[in-house]
């Protein structure tokens, strides 16, 4: 059996709406532009219809569709994804259709022009809004602050498989794309950052919780920074 070339996983939480559309169209967009890859589509416990629509969105090409019992987070499901991922190079978007498929093309070039093993996405049009812009200067303030690290980092990313280990990813939330960015820039990882685009919402609203996702967000860097200072003390011993 021939390896994909590309795993592109598709996370998704009660989105039974925008489920099969998002898929057509990135089903389409690979058919003609990277027809080796497969789609890892993972249900995050969603309680209406969105596995059953993925799946049938997905027949007759290379995929595969997990389900977690219970809404776990996003972490989860791109750990889940990566787990099940066959290809060597991985990147990821939501279901939600905000992510255009041509951003895979754009992380793709990127990684053979750089000679990365990571490349991340920064939206360059992304409207959400003061209060949301004022949060995420905040987030990137508190990086810097306990880890010494400039964030650029707001979209999917493209990463070699063998660089991502899910094992020593501990969040199952949101924060893991942050904690994966601060692990390859002190690892020295090559690395490379683009420009992505962002689009609405095909329909429904947004998971995502303001202020309280900063708060969890700056638990999990000093909850990180005690972890990553407990193994340096066991290496030095």
């Amino acid at each position: 059996m021939t390896l994909p070339k590309l795993s592109v996983i598709v996370f998704a939480f009660n989105e039974e709406d925008n489920a099969a559309p998002v898929l057509h169209e990135l089903r389409e967009w690979l058919l003609f532009h990277e027809p080796g890859a497969e789609i890892v589509f993972v249900d995050d416990g969603s309680t209406d219809g969105t596995a059953e629509a993925a799946a049938q969105a997905l027949q007759g090409i290379e995929h595969q569709v997990l389900r977690h019992a219970q809404n776990r987070g996003i972490g989860a499901a791109i750990k889940s994804g990566a787990r099940a991922a066959r290809a060597p190079w991985v990147t990821f978007m939501p279901a939600d259709g905000q992510i255009p498929p041509n951003t895979i093309r754009t992380l793709r070039e990127a990684a053979q022009r750089e000679r990365a093993s990571v490349v991340f996405s920064v939206y360059e049009d992304r409207d959400d809004g003061l209060h949301r812009r004022v949060l995420s200067a905040g987030v990137r303030g508190l990086i810097w602050a306990v880890h010494g690290v400039r964030m650029r980092s707001d979209g999917p990313y493209l990463f070699r498989r063998d660089v991502f280990d899910p094992d020593e990813l501990l969040p199952d939330t949101f924060f893991l794309n942050f904690e994966f960015p601060i692990r390859v820039v002190n690892a020295g990882i090559p690395s490379a950052v683009v420009s992505a685009h962002c689009r609405p919402r095909r329909s429904g609203h947004s998971k995502a919780a303001g202020l309280k996702r900063v708060i969890g967000i700056f638990r999990d860097l000093v909850l990180l920074r005690l972890r990553r200072s407990e193994n340096y003390l066991l290496r030095e011993r």
